[in-house]
């Protein structure tokens, strides 16, 4: 419970950021979203990666979609079309986190096969 209120919070601010302060129209933007969803995935098991990973990419999306948000037509009126491409950054997320975590478990498994040689 505790990394995925983490993995909201995570995508939340990296999502605002991305579109208000840092690397703004950049695709730099990805660097600090891609370290944030494997560093979500490596400090997760794998059911957590898998979890932490959807709501991590889900709020970066939604936050970043709709903090960047400057269009004529309301914003609620967007909403709908923001959350189904918060559906994206899902997929993105739980892809990255997935990563994360398999790198942490095969380096886990290097160390602990050099511990028994």
């Amino acid at each position: 419970m505790k990394k995925s209120i983490l993995a909201v919070g995570a995508g939340l601010v990296l999502g605002i950021v991305g579109a208000r302060y840092l690397f703004v129209g950049s695709w730099l933007t990805l660097i600090p979203w891609t370290l944030g969803g494997l560093l979500i995935g490596y400090a997760s098991s794998k059911n957590e990666a898998l979890i932490n990973g959807v709501i991590f990419g889900f709020a970066l999306a939604v936050s970043f979609l709709i903090s960047g948000y400057a269009g004529q037509p309301s914003l609620i009126s967007r909403i709908p079309i923001f959350l189904v491409l918060g559906a994206f950054g899902a997929i993105g997320g739980v892809v990255l986190a997935l990563t994360g975590h398999t790198v942490r478990a095969k380096m886990m498994a290097r160390t602990s096969k050099g511990k028994k040689s």
